[in-house]
């Protein structure tokens, strides 16, 4: 029997899905993306449920490549595109009204066609309204200035300041929206361990 070939995207994309503690830039490539809008507090239900509709096609997709003989890898993190009056400066905004987008990033085999199999699949087993807003997206950020938060995300504040304060010594312009990725399970993982990937897309300075 041939044995799958087996791809970590997570490597294949280190730039991306990787980030220090310190402010870098990088050059982030056109992704495909699973992705599910919405707007509300994460801590709410109808956030939960999105975010167990895109693992659950997201799995769906995995073991159909594999069964089908094209591809094995491990299921990616979860990503969001966040944004709301007062989001950037922290806490204090209304979170009911925080709009998202959540995404997991999709091997290049992935077609609209076997998404809308996996979410007819992922409904059978567990049936949620959220399922039926699952849709395949491309990502395209290009530059982009990243950084790592190490704790809680009511701390991402001060690393956040750190990020912005990079941009702005080096004349660059922030544009798009505020995108987290999610490293670490937080349902598993205590919150001072926390790992995520803050990143703003920006354009080179005026006349740069």
């Amino acid at each position: 029997m041939t044995e799958l070939p087996r791809t970590d995207f997570k490597k294949t994309y280190r730039q991306v899905y990787a980030a220090r503690a310190t402010p870098t830039l990088v050059d982030v490539p056109e992704l495909t993306m699973l992705a599910v809008d919405g707007v509300g507090d994460p801590e709410g239900p109808a956030y939960r449920q999105v975010v167990e509709a895109l693992y659950g096609v997201a799995y769906t997709l995995r073991f159909g490549l594999k069964n089908a003989g094209v591809l094995e890898y491990p299921v990616m993190p979860l990503e969001g595109l966040w944004w709301s009056p007062g989001l950037r400066d922290g806490s204090t905004a209304d979170r009911s009204a925080w709009h998202y987008t959540m995404m997991i990033m999709q091997p290049p085999q992935v077609t609209a066609d076997l998404v809308a199999d996996a979410v007819a699949g992922a409904g059978r087993k567990r049936p949620s309204a959220a399922l039926d807003r699952v849709e395949l997206r491309t990502l395209a950020e290009g530059p982009s200035a990243q950084i790592l938060h190490v704790g809680p995300f009511s701390e991402e504040p001060a690393t956040l300041d750190r990020l912005m304060a990079f941009i702005g010594e080096r004349g660059l312009r922030m544009h798009g929206k505020h995108h987290e990725i999610y490293l670490s399970d937080h349902r598993r993982t205590a919150p001072e361990k926390l790992r995520t990937i803050l990143r703003y897309p920006v354009l080179p300075p005026v006349g740069g």
